[in-house]
């Protein structure tokens, strides 16, 4: 046997077993990106020194991640002509900033958490002084002021944030019917419909002061309330303002006619005639009747929706009289007959937690309205009513689609459908 011969299958060997060893490598880099977190894909552009086909894999896992948490997509001429400079002078934040920035995509909380590990304000910050972000200012005010709103479900982006699951399912009716959606920008907690402007009858957005007592006496909760000036800027929303401290949740309109708790008048001592907080309302939301109803102090925020909704301008529906507080049931009859108004009797039930002790599980009432559609929350959890309240709204709105959603996740924190949802219709 040559010498040759024995040098020659040697490097053949090493060749082969070189080739083997590096498979895995391949296989690595297919696959294992996809388990990764966003924080640890940008780590690894910035701390490994891969080639250009291996930066656009892990650009393509982030893309990946972007679009099932966000529905944030990054077009694929950026992904095809992506470079990251390997010597180490571009960081963690210059590589986010590139992503986002070039692509317009606004960095909200959870993205900025997703890719960075940390929220980043001073990104917020800076996206406005930048073309991009004025561009997409720009875009988001076409949206606001010339589709079909009447035809819009608006979230904050923040439901997608914490409950992807939950939301992408509500997405997914509304899509079934024909109902478009649109995030909105620069919230800090999911209940849209109390910051946002309230349309009157005649479609002019008033924004009211949100300074709610509910959200003081704890730091996080004061931490977590959303500026609706800075909302209104962002999403290039123009509204009319007053200086009434209302919540959306508060507000029920059907026709002429509006709802109200009566908690309205512990939010605005300065107001010492209750009847001049209602007629200066009256006026703001257009309308010829102003209908206040009880609350209960125990009920964290007293809103109505959480209580009552129409079902036409002279029936309301709303929780079960003989199963709530027998001081409120005799309000709401004093209202009925004031007011000349029927009422539905929708079954509830109170769900304990000790960790979510202002949970909402087990209100039926706080439905999303929107054209023939009600998304109906139900809640699969013991002892719910879940079967028997949805054959009863087929019975009450027999013209309607009626969808159901486990909402109960989102009901945890206090709050449900009609809270999470801002319509104009």
């Amino acid at each position: 046997m040559s010498t040759e011969f024995i040098i020659g299958t040697a490097i053949s060997v090493v060749s082969v077993i070189t080739g083997v060893m590096a498979l895995p490598q391949v296989t690595k880099s297919k696959f294992f990106l996809f388990n990764k977190s966003g924080q640890q894909l940008i780590d690894l552009l910035v701390k490994e020194h891969h080639n250009t086909v291996e930066q656009r894999r892990i650009l393509r896992a982030i893309n990946k991640k972007l679009s099932a948490k966000f529905e944030e997509k990054i077009p694929k001429h950026f992904i095809d002509n992506f470079t990251v400079n390997v010597n180490g002078k571009e960081g963690k934040e210059a590589i986010v900033r590139k992503i986002l920035f070039e692509n317009g995509i606004y960095p909200i909380t959870g993205i900025c958490k997703e890719l960075l590990g940390y929220d980043s304000l001073a990104f917020r910050n800076e996206w406005f002084s930048t073309s991009k972000g004025e561009d997409n200012k720009n875009k988001t005010s076409e949206l606001i002021t010339n589709e079909d709103m009447s035809n819009t479900v608006f979230l904050s982006e923040l439901l997608m944030n914490r409950y992807p699951k939950t939301c992408k399912t509500l997405i997914d009716i509304l899509s079934k019917h024909n109902i478009s959606h649109k995030f909105i920008k620069a919230t800090k907690d999911i209940w849209c419909r109390d910051y946002m402007p309230i349309p009157s009858a005649n479609g002019k957005l008033v924004q009211f002061r949100y300074d709610p007592s509910s959200l003081k006496g704890k730091e996080e909760w004061e931490a977590s309330r959303s500026d609706p000036k800075e909302i209104c800027r962002v999403n290039g929303i123009n509204t009319h303002s007053s200086d009434i401290n209302l919540d959306g949740g508060n507000v029920l309109r059907c026709s002429d006619r509006v709802i109200i708790s009566d908690r309205v008048y512990y939010e605005n001592p300065e107001y010492t005639d209750k009847a001049v907080l209602i007629a200066d309302i009256k006026s703001l939301l257009e309308v010829n009747e102003i209908i206040v109803i009880p609350s209960q102090k125990s009920d964290l925020t007293g809103h109505a929706d959480g209580m009552v909704r129409f079902v036409d301008r002279d029936t309301i529906l709303g929780n079960d009289r003989k199963l709530d507080f027998r001081n409120w049931a005799d309000g709401i009859n004093r209202v009925l007959t004031k007011h000349h108004l029927k009422y539905i009797d929708i079954p509830f039930f109170e769900y304990r937690d000790r960790n979510h002790p202002y949970n909402a599980v087990g209100i039926y009432v706080n439905y999303l309205e929107i054209k023939n559609l009600i998304v109906l929350p139900i809640f699969e959890v013991p002892d719910n009513k879940d079967n028997e309240v949805v054959e009863l709204f087929k019975k009450i709105f027999p013209d309607r689609a009626i969808e159901t959603i486990n909402y109960t996740d989102v009901a945890l924190e206090g709050g449900l459908l009609n809270c999470t949802t801002w319509t104009l219709n």
